[in-house]
């Protein structure tokens, strides 16, 4: 079934002397990686040591000549391997740019980078061949054109707005900003190209697309290895059953108990440990310092993946009782900034900690647990917790929103505040916090560009935010409904598309609002589609999906209830009084809902989310 499993260094997978190109099949997905996920490439490659891991890909070999080009279909893996070519083509060019500063083996590296990206034997055979959806192929081709690797060819419409290029010119934005105000920044992006090229890879090769499909499902129900977390239970097990010995089970109840607080996610698990360190860094230190070392923190700087163990293995060998007994407190608190229990003291926070999470504001939940935990020496009250989670909200949907400040910087940020609250208390705290977060927030400016663009294609988890925030503004406590009620593990209200968003545009929709020239309708769909004008929230958007404006306004389900835009959301009030659906309401009611956002979510104070 396997023909062969190796883990190469990347380069070996591009290797210039091989004619080896990866081929995506069509019936793959296109390209969905976003800025997360090339922000937690870029930065595993820059802060990890040569050799980082990068996972596996699984390919299709069927070829039976080993003179000819050899075409490995990828059928697990095509989102990493497009990237690091990606990534690859932003350090090709950003060399190029240079070439009269290069030195000799520095020419030599960008000759080796232009061969990762096409055949030694033939300048146009691209490497990795995205599938067509999308026009990923198109746009790949236009990048690797546009950097001087292919002959010149028509970059499609609208191409920067796609994910292909826009992944290509963040790296380009990371790698200026890596060698910014250095003296040498060649010497830096080499380096970095020596950490990209030495990162690993499990490629694995099979014969058929049967073989393929059996590996995966033997891979998927493999049991998980021990993790971080596990580790440390063991090491803290083991080191209290020396202590007292006997009375292991009653520890590992204790243990349990902390685990039942956070709940079986392993990433949440994982980012409990890692955040409370980090909120109480200087004091865990503190018993490791010599005196000398009143500032040092012998245990490291941060807590990441890559050092957890190393930390609680230092403060379980120095005093395991008491690193139980803490973590185990603070993890009760952590369950209520998780929502999984409430505390009569916190009365009032439920909602705004929902929202916080909706959001994606847990890189913040550091700064909480410190606030939760040292709520008596700070002298808060609920009134005080409340404004800072409303804070904290506001932040997160415009940094979110605009990648400001970018997510590598979040976790010194808080740490950063949590030093700056030393003797202050109650009101001060709070104001301290919010001129922090306000001095390296994205100006209005910056934010009100991103609501004004294509939203939804930058951040739908955002937008949806946006428009719940938006439709429960106009909500009283009779007329209140739960936007964020699940059924079946899928939202009951969702984000509908006015102007429907899909590849096939309706001809009731071509005649309303291109007067049935289908081309003009597809522009207007490249430039409006995603806009904040022309979405809304609707209970299950999947009974409207491309149906005529009139059907998805006055669409009602079997119980005669409306569905579509007369469902009674103040949001949708003008949709179900409109007659038409056209270019300038969709601008028109953009630049209405972007007002009412920024009014919403202003870092100065104004109205609650």
């Amino acid at each position: 079934m396997i023909k062969s499993v190796f883990n190469y260094p990347v380069s070996q997978l591009f290797d210039i002397d091989a004619g080896v190109v990866y081929v995506v099949p069509r019936y793959q997905r296109e390209y969905t990686w976003r800025k997360t996920q090339w922000e937690n490439l870029f930065d595993d490659l820059l802060e990890n040591n040569p050799g980082y891991f990068l996972g596996s890909i699984i390919c299709i070999n069927q070829s039976s000549d080993a003179l000819s080009v050899q075409r490995l279909e990828v059928v697990d893996g095509q989102q990493r391997l497009t990237t690091l070519s990606l990534l690859f083509s932003a350090i090709y060019q950003t060399m190029k740019s240079c070439e009269g500063e290069l030195d000799d083996d520095q020419r030599v590296e960008v000759i080796n980078l232009k061969r990762k990206l096409v055949l030694k034997k033939d300048d146009e055979q691209v490497r990795v061949i995205p599938q067509i959806q999308n026009h990923n192929h198109d746009d790949y081709r236009a990048v690797l054109a546009e950097i001087g690797v292919l002959s010149s060819c028509d970059v499609p419409s609208y191409a920067g707005n796609r994910k292909i290029f826009r992944a290509f010119r963040y790296f380009q934005n990371r790698i200026d900003e890596m060698t910014d105000g250095q003296n040498n920044g060649l010497a830096t992006i080499v380096e970095f190209l020596d950490k990209v090229s030495r990162a690993c890879l499990v490629k694995i090769e099979v014969a058929s697309h049967a073989d393929a499909y059996t590996l995966f499902e033997s891979l998927n129900n493999r049991g998980m290895p021990l993790t971080a977390i596990d580790l440390i239970k063991n090491k803290l097990l083991a080191r209290l059953e020396t202590i007292e010995s006997g009375k292991v089970d009653y520890y590992f109840g204790h243990w349990n108990k902390l685990l039942g607080y956070l709940g079986d996610d392993y990433a949440i698990q994982e980012r409990f440990f890692r955040q409370y360190y980090n909120a109480f860094k200087d004091e865990l230190n503190a018993p490791f310092r010599k005196e000398d070392e009143k500032k040092k923190d012998p245990l490291g700087p941060v807590a990441t993946r890559s050092n957890l163990i190393h930390i609680y293995e230092k403060l379980i060998n120095h005093d395991a009782k008491g690193c139980l007994e803490l973590i185990g407190k603070a993890g009760q608190l952590y369950s209520v900034i998780l929502s999984r229990n409430q505390d009569d003291a916190l009365n009032g926070l439920e909602k705004p900690l929902k929202d916080l999470e909706r959001i994606q504001g847990a890189p913040s939940y550091l700064l909480l647990l410190y606030l939760l935990i040292r709520k008596d020496e700070l002298n808060l009250g609920n009134e005080h917790l409340n404004k800072i989670v409303t804070l904290l909200v506001r932040f997160f949907v415009r940094r979110n929103l605009t990648d400001t400040p970018p997510t590598r910087d979040l976790t010194r940020l808080f740490m950063t505040v949590i030093d700056d609250l030393s003797n202050l208390t109650g009101e001060a705290v709070v104001d301290i916090i919010r001129e922090k977060l306000v001095s390296v927030s994205a100006t209005d400016e910056e934010f009100q560009a991103n609501l004004e663009g294509s939203i939804y294609e930058e951040n739908s988890g955002v937008t949806r935010f946006i428009l719940c925030a938006l439709a429960e503004q106009g909500m009283t406590r009779e007329t209140w409904v739960d936007l964020w009620r699940v059924e079946n593990k899928q939202f009951v209200w969702t984000i509908e598309h006015i102007f429907p968003q899909g590849e096939n545009i309706p001809q009731s929709w071509v005649a309303m609002i291109a007067g049935g020239d289908l081309k003009k309708a597809k522009d207007y769909q490249e430039t409006h589609v995603h806009k904040l004008g022309n979405l809304t929230i609707s209970g299950f958007n999947s009974a409207l999906g491309n149906k005529s404006f009139e059907e998805k306004r006055d669409r009602k389900d079997r119980q005669g209830r409306a569905v579509g835009y007369k469902n009674g959301l103040k949001l949708n009030e003008d949709l179900a009084e409109a007659e038409k659906w056209s270019i300038e309401q969709i601008d028109d009611r953009t630049v209405k809902l972007v007002q009412a956002a920024m009014d919403l979510f202003r870092m100065d104070g104004g109205a609650a989310c």
